[in-house]
């Protein structure tokens, strides 16, 4: 009898919308799959928790449970569900979830554990740090203080320094994954707020900077007026590859153009798809295909990060497909 061939394990590093996509697209092929999760959010319902109830923030990693979870799929809207109404009007359930088992259990950590038992999850969710960090932000002579509020600012060239405070130490699962780790995929998402925060965890980097694996960057597929507004995936590449401190191996991106009445709409707020068209043309680190969603969602606040990811976003079956192929795994047949 044949030996079963070993899965190989793969890291995604982020938080967001993008590491949802991403997991959703890669659950279904026969790899081992850990989320490294950001811990700076302190935004929305997240922030609400943080601030009220001294806990950890729950929402993106809620999120990646969600799309690494094998329960059907009212156990999955459930824990999607926002309550539209009352006290707890704006609140995800999952976010309340977490936040009771933290309580409970006296630890994020095993909050976390708990809940993937819940859902029968495909691979493993891992908070990037256990400390109760926020993102900080030198912009010219002023301190930015909080996620929410930095994605709010415009950079414009004057980012002088972003930093966790607390400095936040890894946790020692994440750091066990990513030794263990067959490739390490960074993104998507958004640059400043979902994937710089964990590199600047004490520990995650280096970590990564010292792995054998095969490390990737996701590129996002549109520039953020505030922060990256000339950004093409050279630029995205870069500034990844300087708080890595480390050059990548692979650079995943989209190299379709999105639907013009949708890109009208982001005109409007200063937003343009990233520009791909100087990538080097005969280069294996760079990967282009076609990674857009032919669905999109209805928006009804203008010019917010919710209204930009339900506009122009990844379609998680073409990502998974990109990836896959650079790390030579197909679907079972």
């Amino acid at each position: 009898m044949a030996t079963p061939r070993r899965k190989k394990k793969v890291v995604i590093i982020g938080g967001g919308t993008g590491t949802f996509t991403v997991l959703s697209g890669l659950k279904t092929y026969p790899l081992d799959l850990t989320a490294i999760v950001a811990m700076s959010d302190n935004g929305g319902s997240t922030g609400i928790l943080r601030d009220e109830l001294g806990v950890l923030p729950p929402g993106d990693v809620t999120r990646c449970l969600v799309a690494l979870s094998s329960q059907d799929t009212l156990m999955r809207t459930l824990m999607d569900y926002r309550f539209q109404e009352g006290g707890l009007k704006g609140h995800k359930f999952g976010n309340l979830l977490l936040s009771a088992l933290e309580k409970v259990t006296g630890s994020f950590d095993l909050a976390v554990e708990k809940a993937s038992d819940i859902l029968r999850l495909k691979g493993r969710v891992i908070p990037a740090t256990l400390d109760p960090v926020h993102l900080m932000a030198q912009v010219g002579g002023k301190t930015i203080v909080g996620e929410e509020k930095i994605q709010m600012t415009k950079l414009n060239g004057s980012l002088k320094k972003l930093w966790l405070e607390p400095s936040g130490t890894a946790n020692p699962k994440a750091l066990t994954a990513i030794k263990a780790a067959d490739a390490i995929i960074i993104g998507p998402g958004n640059l400043y707020a979902s994937l710089v925060p964990n590199l600047l965890v004490q520990g995650l980097a280096d970590a990564i900077r010292k792995s054998k694996a095969e490390k990737i960057f996701i590129c996002g597929l549109m520039t953020k007026l505030e922060h990256t507004p000339d950004f093409d995936v050279m630029k995205y590449t870069a500034e990844i590859e300087k708080y890595l401190g480390a050059e990548v191996d692979t650079v995943i991106f989209n190299n379709k153009e999105p639907d013009a009445e949708l890109l009208k709409r982001y005109a409007r707020e200063g937003d343009t798809p990233t520009a791909w068209r100087d990538v080097p043309k005969r280069s294996t680190k760079f990967v282009g295909s076609n990674l857009l969603s032919k669905h999109t969602q209805a928006v009804t606040k203008v010019g917010t990060p919710a209204m930009e990811s339900s506009l122009v976003r990844h379609d998680s079956a073409k990502l998974a497909k990109a990836i896959t192929k650079v790390l030579g795994v197909t679907l079972p047949v």
